[in-house]
């Protein structure tokens, strides 16, 4: 078994973790303070020179942030048109027209799937929950039962499918094509939704007895659907899905036109994942703007305005970048690296280890992508690891898991339901690990196929 060569660093990084952990979960301190803090005390008691550890931080923040501050900018923009314009009502009636009531809770995972794929969970969340209490109201069932697989889809869709941030950064990290990773991402993701939504939601809604008065369905459901005119079925799905298609088709670019070819050098571009949200975003300026009569000034202030919340994110996928230079830089990723091949672990089985336990530590599945991405990236690529996108999903599935309350969405949720924290341990954390198990068992069985 090969020995590590210098295994403090090892302990060092755990020691990280562990403060992480604390600052983030016990004290409460801004998550973005605590990864910079923690970041630049690991390459203090690692070694690096100190001249050299903000410039190395900087260069993780810089390279992380000079390609997903573009993609957080433009999804944000797009999902703001959607909540604006009246496209996510109208995706969700037309769902459930076609379903039926008695269908609802397979109906909301759909348009939680469909609907998230342009949008943080967070946002997706606000912009769905008042159809979800809508729809409960109506159909005369528990508000688990329709709220539990929404947030399966969005949650799916947030940690296994480009464009979101931290998948875009694991893409990234490992070398893998978008198109592919888009393409195997919903292979795997929509029997998971399946298995931790509707099906899940089926069995533990009867034994949650939830309080009989909300005040904030109260708040959502008062409110009169009908009363303005919602932009059409086709167009709003055409806008929705336009930016997914155009990263499939920059991801089968070599097999639509041969290398170096002016076809397959224009799908590669519009392929691009900013230049496929620029391209559907400006689309969604008319479609859901324009064509509905809202004003360029409209417009233009709901461009403006959706940008301000997506600050925090945005940093807090650079802080991790900038971690993960500094795990690099230090010497911890090599050590790791040694490790692996001491314990020979698949790349595929590290990455989903890796990101569960910076999941449970941190409490952000964001950080938790990103950091393991960065960490598993080398140890992959030495190996010659064949399928980049399968571990982008892995990754993924592991960032996932065990959603506790560490977690900002553990509280939304719990609010929201209007559950107590035992409730939402037994639905929402339960459902959270649902996802990280089916998935990663998806994605082993895909890597034994392909």
């Amino acid at each position: 078994m090969p020995a590590v060569a210098n295994p403090s660093l090892l302990l060092y990084a755990l020691i990280a973790i562990v403060a992480l952990v604390l600052l983030i979960a016990r004290y409460r301190i801004n998550p973005f303070i605590v990864l910079t803090l923690v970041s630049l005390g690991l390459a203090l008691v690692a070694g690096m020179p100190a001249k050299d550890i903000m410039a190395a931080y900087e260069t993780g923040v810089g390279k992380t942030l000079g390609h997903i501050a573009l993609v957080v900018a433009l999804g944000t923009m797009l999902g703001k048109m959607m909540a604006e314009s009246g496209g996510a009502d109208r995706i969700a009636l037309t769902l459930i027209d076609r379903f039926g009531e008695r269908n609802a809770h397979w109906a909301m995972v759909c348009i939680a799937f469909v609907c998230g794929l342009p949008l943080f969970f967070e946002v997706g969340f606000v912009l769905l929950i008042p159809i979800a209490f809508t729809v409960a109201r109506r159909t005369g069932v528990s508000m688990l039962m329709v709220g539990l697989p929404m947030v399966a889809g969005l949650s799916v869709v947030h940690g296994l499918v480009p464009p979101h941030p931290a998948a875009m950064m694991a893409v990234g990290a490992y070398g893998a094509e978008v198109g592919k990773t888009v393409a195997y991402a919903i292979l795997v993701g929509v029997p998971t939704a399946i298995i931790a939504g509707p099906l899940f939601a089926k069995f533990i809604a009867p034994r949650i007895v939830l309080p009989s008065h909300n005040p904030m369905a109260d708040q959502f459901t008062d409110r009169d659907a009908g009363a303005r005119s919602l932009p059409g079925f086709g167009i709003t799905m055409f806008t929705v899905l336009l930016p997914v298609a155009l990263m499939l088709l920059g991801g089968w670019a070599p097999v639509l036109a041969p290398a170096g070819s002016t076809l397959n050098g224009f799908l590669l571009f519009i392929g691009n994942s900013v230049i496929a949200l620029l391209i559907a975003t400006v689309v969604s300026f008319w479609t859901l703007g324009l064509a509905r009569g809202f004003s360029r000034e409209d417009v233009l202030k709901f461009s403006q305005e959706c940008l301000a919340p997506t600050a925090g994110i945005t940093l807090l996928v650079g802080a991790g970048g900038g971690l993960n230079r500094i795990l690099v830089d230090s010497g911890v990723t090599t050590q790791i690296v040694a490790l692996s091949a001491a314990f020979q672990l698949s790349p595929l089985l590290l990455g989903w280890l890796l990101a569960a336990l910076m999941r449970v530590a941190t409490g952000s599945a964001t950080v938790a992508m990103t950091t393991s991405a960065g960490i598993v990236a080398p140890i992959a690529l030495a190996m010659h690891y064949p399928h980049p996108e399968l571990l982008v999903l892995a990754t993924g599935a592991g960032s996932l898991i065990l959603s506790h309350v560490n977690d900002g969405g553990f509280w939304l949720i719990k609010e929201y339901f209007n559950m107590s924290v035992g409730q939402t341990l037994k639905t929402w954390t339960v459902l959270e690990t649902l996802i990280s198990v089916v998935a990663f068992g998806l994605v082993w069985a895909l890597a034994g196929v392909l």
